[in-house]
């Protein structure tokens, strides 16, 4: 049942990666979270029972991904932005080795969630099977459940709409207030990774060149890289507007222009990873990517055999195969231009370009 309610929401659009590790190198991240942080106020964190569970927005009620904290195999803390004033929801996957015990002095690998995030329950412990995959595989997972169409970025402006729950300051929090207070708390050491998809998989990409050294490793499953040239910039412009929800939905409540000032200008180009490439050099790179065309995963009796019937199989086909197909494969150029810049910088990194694919789970599931 998991399974088919995850392909009809690829189907509606809002796909979002399952399980993937990065392989850390050996040695600790050259900026430790101490000096990443400079004299910005640090996160405070606060048991799970400080403030009330957080609730989706596209449901208003409880969100799924809580039913799985148990307090052992999953964690969840608040920790306060004062950046944003206000407490984040993070969950938590303490390292534990392959007998399940915990794993002192490990390092930590923050999952950024897609789109909708968590407040739409499309996160990854809600559709993807995170927890059992990272059990036993020694490492922390840091998974911030709120920044539903950020791009985990510092706004210039806060929009006023339904999913934007007062300031945006994504960056600060993620490399500033964040990673200190919950390494510690995890007793964690400085070696640390990001991932990311879809959306995030652009934030995945951007905020290693903020800092560089502070991140042993990125990945970006299905991300673009540029975000200041005509098609990212409006790429980004198609996203965040659904943060405006339904009823705000009209491209002027919500727009790039609130999050990274006009087109091409310098707060933009600040915050594209194509641009700044060369910053990216000596963190491990994973980036992967699909042509948009159609896979065996993306067709009817791949569908029906998941469990739905004909009529919801063909309206689900039809989604992937013609917006999850357009979606990637302007994504696929994207990653052939980031490609070609660290190739002339001579930056190593390893690529996932399959002949076949939409912006969708199952590829998500190999990475």
């Amino acid at each position: 049942m998991k399974l088919f309610r995850s392909a009809l929401a690829i189907a509606a659009a809002s796909a979002i990666a399952c399980g993937a590790t990065v392989t850390t190198p050996a040695n600790a991240a050259s900026v430790t979270a101490e000096q990443a942080a400079g004299d910005a106020a640090l996160g405070t964190v606060k048991n799970w029972d400080a403030n009330e569970a957080p609730k989706a927005i596209s449901t208003g009620k409880t969100a799924e991904w809580v039913a799985e904290v148990d307090g052992k195999k999953v964690q969840a803390y608040w920790v306060t932005s004062p950046s944003m004033g206000r407490d984040i929801p993070v969950a938590v996957i303490p390292a534990r080795n392959k007998d399940g015990q915990a794993v002192q002095n490990a390092p930590t690998i923050y999952l950024l969630n897609g789109a909708g995030g968590a407040e739409q329950n499309n996160d990854w412990l809600t559709y993807a099977n995170t927890q059992k995959f990272f059990a036993d595989k020694r490492v922390n997972v840091v998974i911030p459940m709120e920044g539903a169409f950020s791009y985990y970025t510092d706004w210039l402006n806060t929009p006023k709409a339904q999913y934007f729950r007062g300031p945006q300051k994504w960056e600060t929090f993620l490399t500033k207030e964040l990673p200190g207070p919950i390494e510690k708390q995890l007793g964690a050491d400085s070696r640390r990774a990001i991932v990311g998809f879809s959306m995030s998989g652009t934030s995945a990409l951007v905020l290693p060149t903020k800092i560089p050294g502070f991140y042993d490793a990125a990945a970006s499953f299905s991300g673009c890289a540029a975000t200041s040239t005509m098609a990212p910039y409006n790429f980004a412009r198609l996203t965040v507007n659904r943060g405006a929800g339904a009823a705000g939905a009209n491209y002027q409540n919500v727009t790039p222009e609130q999050m990274w000032g006009p087109m091409g200008g310098e707060y933009n180009r600040w915050n594209d990873a194509l641009v700044n490439a060369d910053k990216l050099r000596g963190t491990a790179l994973y980036v992967s990517t699909a042509t948009g065309l159609a896979s065996e995963n993306d067709m009817m009796g791949t569908l029906m055999g998941k469990g739905a019937t004909q009529a919801e199989a063909s309206a689900a086909a039809m989604t992937l195969q013609v917006e999850g197909g357009v979606i990637e494969a302007a994504i696929n150029s994207c990653n052939h231009d980031l490609r070609a810049k660290l190739t002339k910088l001579n930056i190593p990194a390893h690529y996932e370009f399959r002949n076949v694919g939409t912006h969708s789970w199952p590829d998500w599931r190999k990475d």
